[in-house]
């Protein structure tokens, strides 16, 4: 059994893992929360207060860090007695604080791929430019790493996992779709980190198709996709996490991944884009003040969490898997659809960071309770798929399925 977490970040993301890991803390522990900025920290934990979130007695404190420090994250996960990480701070961070667990045996837990930030959009497959790398390094220390364990990358991960386990003999492919189909009431805003949400979609697009890597344009590819709930929606083609992990993992020669936009999305998008206020390069203004183009558009947009009081719709995020069972073709499509007014009325954060948020708390459960507890590096469809579902529908995210003999919900 590993006990006390510790998270590490203050935004949307982190406020739905506090708010969960207090509802959990009979089996997770104690909680601290560490940022750079104390505040943010120090506001979360007011909002877990105001909904009587903590299930039980526990530790519930809020500290200032600097995670890319591996010294003073090593320290924090020290004084506090931290067994298990939650890193939900910038991708940018995911190196310093993984070093930081695997030297004091800490799990260590993400919800997205480490980022490099002067590097767009790396040689595929992506987690072999920087996780891969420690493999030995983690297994030799016996440390638990989970990579990706949000909901895309994490949750659509362990979709495949079921389908590749219990429903096909064969998969030829997958194409995971993300769609958002709420309305924040913005002129324009992006539903996390906008420096690491542009930075998806300014690079080339990687998919895995026919077991090559294929390179395209941003919104060069779309399709419209006739899903639960949400209904028929646009999207298009895009780079992401998970291709890079089910593609060499399952050995599934087809992995795409798609996401909705709208035009006026990605009208503002293009605008951004040919002007040059998305790069990360630095450039000097006439004054000679050096500024990142990418952090000047990041610094005036709204802040994701921000959109959370007014945001309302649904999610419908999933796995479109086809293959053959027992010698026949089949199709199915296995997902959750969330709904941003709920997420907010639960947790104080929009439904998109709801979806990223709750399932990195269930990984950390099934870590604490030894399901999960590895002592190695694992990508989520490197683990069991049931336990980790089981308890998402417990705790927010129920499955679906829609397949030859209906729509329904799954149990585990």
């Amino acid at each position: 059994m590993k006990k006390n977490v510790l998270i590490i970040g203050a935004g949307g993301v982190a406020q739905v893992v506090a708010h969960k890991c207090a509802q959990n803390n009979d089996v997770l522990g104690d909680i601290h929360i560490a940022s750079r900025t104390l505040a943010k920290c120090e506001a979360i934990i007011a909002s877990v207060k105001e909904k009587n979130a903590l299930k039980t007695d526990g530790k519930l404190e809020a500290h200032a860090l600097d995670a890319m420090d591996v010294d003073a994250t090593k320290a924090l996960i020290e004084k506090t007695g931290a067994q298990i990480v939650i890193n939900v701070g910038s991708a940018f961070l995911n190196m310093s604080v993984m070093s930081a667990c695997i030297e004091t045996g800490a799990a260590y837990i993400d919800t997205a791929i480490h980022e490099d930030p002067m590097k767009i959009c790396e040689t595929p497959p992506w987690y072999a430019n920087y996780e891969w790398k420690r493999r030995e390094e983690a297994e030799k220390a016996g440390a638990t790493v989970i990579l990706g364990a949000g909901f895309d990358p994490g949750v659509v991960n362990a979709y495949a996992k079921l389908a590749y386990d219990e429903y096909f003999d064969k998969i030829d492919s997958i194409d995971i779709v993300d769609i958002n189909a709420g309305n924040h009431g913005r002129y324009f805003a992006t539903n996390f980190d906008p420096e690491i949400n542009f930075r998806e979609f300014t690079g080339q697009v990687w998919s895995w198709q026919n077991n090559e890597w294929i390179s395209n344009k941003m919104f060069e590819i779309g399709k419209e996709w006739d899903l639960p709930v949400v209904g028929k929606q646009k999207a298009y083609m895009t780079g992401h996490d998970e291709v890079h992990s089910l593609s060499q993992i399952l050995g599934v020669p087809n992995v795409r991944f798609w996401m909705g936009f709208g035009d006026h999305y990605i009208n503002v998008f293009t605008v951004l884009k040919n002007l040059g206020l998305l790069s990360e390069q630095p450039v000097k203004t006439a004054e000679g003040v050096e500024v990142v183009p990418l952090k000047v558009v990041k610094a005036v947009l709204p802040d994701p969490g921000s959109l959370a009081p007014n945001y309302t719709g649904k999610t419908c995020i999933g796995d479109f898997v086809k293959g053959t069972k027992d010698g026949k073709e089949r199709e199915v499509f296995i997902y959750n659809v969330a709904d941003h007014k709920e997420a907010y009325e639960e947790v104080g954060s929009q439904g998109i960071s709801y979806t990223a948020g709750v399932p990195a708390v269930a990984a950390a459960m099934l870590v604490a309770t030894g399901e999960w507890d590895v002592k190695k590096m694992a990508n989520v469809e490197e683990l069991p798929a049931q336990p980790f579902l089981g308890l998402l529908n417990k705790i927010g995210l129920p499955t679906r399925i829609k397949d030859e003999n209906g729509d329904r919900a799954l149990e585990f």
